[in-house]
């Protein structure tokens, strides 16, 4: 099993011996390692739609910090205002103490080097920083978030030409925003774009976005332009222009009146990507199944989240919000590879059109589609069968013992 706490958790749960291999140092993704520490969305129209063991350790998350849940009864409020924010390294403690607590077996700093399906069981290389360990598994969970394993088994993945950008994200501090003189922001930020000391995708939008940008104190701003997230190469080069983003940004503020005294408080410890790959898998859910709130007839959880394209080229974002009542449904195999139901994926890489996937990627539907991957896995590995011979009746009675939500499925006409 590879990656993140809710699929290796809920398949240890059920009683199949699991190995959780992880390439950072802690648990937790992108939650974490770039402290997009906002999960959402687990309600819709006033009702919980998402639960399951990753909601359980948020809400312990919060409360362990002494925080409070947000009011999810508003629908009148921005959906980013009802994400739950999380102290990420709280979180990231607690995840690692409930994974140990599990007795499933964790490997941090390790990461896949090959992947063979023999045709009875998955043959897989661990690159650590001992050297190299073959293992072997008879199912094969992907979380990388990159479908890295789905790769290096030679099972297509498919990517969009003009990719959502990246984003490093920063905390800003040492000036008053209510005090700055906006017409002279602008006039600067407008000079320094055309001097070249900026780019136009840099505060995430053009025409006026500093103000903005310094309100927010830059968090989950910045758009790097470009990125290619699915390889070392390409995500070397991500972390070489989000350091570039952040130091051309700081040395401009730094120029402009009232922000003489700016501090650059914090840097994520990595760039967090929005979009690389998807599998080429058994259902490829679009936005028009999405915006529509198709229910799957193999539906294993709910999504809600509106379609959020951040530009390719930088320039702001394009949000398509669902209609009243609608809540969007994950089909089962849109996690399957095409050419191997041996294996599931979850997270942003299940099967999807880039407008489906801009709503598909966010963390909660991750937990949720995670959950389902895990209980999969081990009931498939239980029955010795594939997992799509896993009955649904008998998956969504798992899920839902485990605390997870499952969508109520259309009758069927008489």
């Amino acid at each position: 099993m590879y990656r993140c706490y809710s699929r290796p958790l809920q398949a240890a749960q059920l009683g199949a011996r699991t190995l959780l291999v992880e390439k950072n140092a802690g648990l937790g993704g992108t939650t974490t390692s770039a402290n997009v520490a906002f999960p959402g969305l687990f309600h819709a129209w006033g009702e919980q739609v998402i639960a399951g063991i990753g909601w359980e350790l948020v809400c312990r998350a919060v409360e362990l910090s002494g925080d409070a849940l947000p009011d999810f009864r508003d629908d009148e409020r921005p959906h980013w205002q009802r994400q739950v924010r999380v102290n990420a390294p709280l979180y990231g403690a607690l995840l690692l103490e409930e994974v140990h607590r599990s007795g499933l077996d964790l490997r941090l700093h390790t990461m896949p080097a090959s992947a063979h399906w023999t045709g009875e069981l998955w043959e897989l290389q661990l690159c650590g920083k001992d050297g190299i360990e073959p293992v072997t598994a008879r199912r094969l969970v992907d979380c990388t978030g990159d479908a890295d394993v789905i790769g290096l088994a030679g099972l297509e993945r498919r990517r969009n030409q003009d990719r959502q950008p990246g984003t490093i994200d920063i905390r800003l501090s040492g000036y008053d925003v209510d005090a700055l003189d906006h017409d002279e922001l602008d006039r600067g930020h407008t000079e320094a774009v055309r001097s070249g000391a900026l780019l136009a995708s840099d505060l995430g939008s053009r025409g006026r976005p500093l103000l903005p940008f310094l309100a927010k104190r830059g968090e989950n701003a910045i758009h790097l332009v470009g990125i290619e997230g699915a390889t070392s190469e390409g995500r070397t080069a991500g972390e070489l222009a989000g350091a570039a983003a952040v130091l051309r940004i700081y040395r401009f503020l730094r120029t402009l009146p009232g922000l003489e005294n700016l501090r650059l408080d914090f840097r994520a410890p990595e760039v967090g990507v929005r979009e690389s790959v998807t599998i080429a898998a058994r259902t490829t859910v679009t936005g028009e199944d999405y915006l529509a709130g198709r229910v799957w007839a193999d539906s294993v959880c709910n999504s809600f989240y509106p379609i959020d394209i951040h530009r390719p080229d930088g320039d702001g974002i394009d949000k398509t919000h669902l209609r009243h009542g609608v809540v969007p449904t994950v089909p089962r195999d849109a996690m399957v590879p095409a050419d191997n139901p041996y294996a599931v994926v979850a997270g942003r890489c299940v099967g999807s059109d880039q407008a489906a996937n801009s709503a598909l990627r966010v963390q909660a539907t991750a937990m949720a589609t995670g959950q389902a991957a895990g209980a999969l896995a081990a009931m498939s590995a239980d029955l010795g069968a594939d997992v799509t011979d896993v009955p649904m009746t008998d998956l969504r009675r798992v899920l839902v013992r485990s605390g997870a939500i499952v969508p109520a499925l259309p009758a069927l006409p008489v």
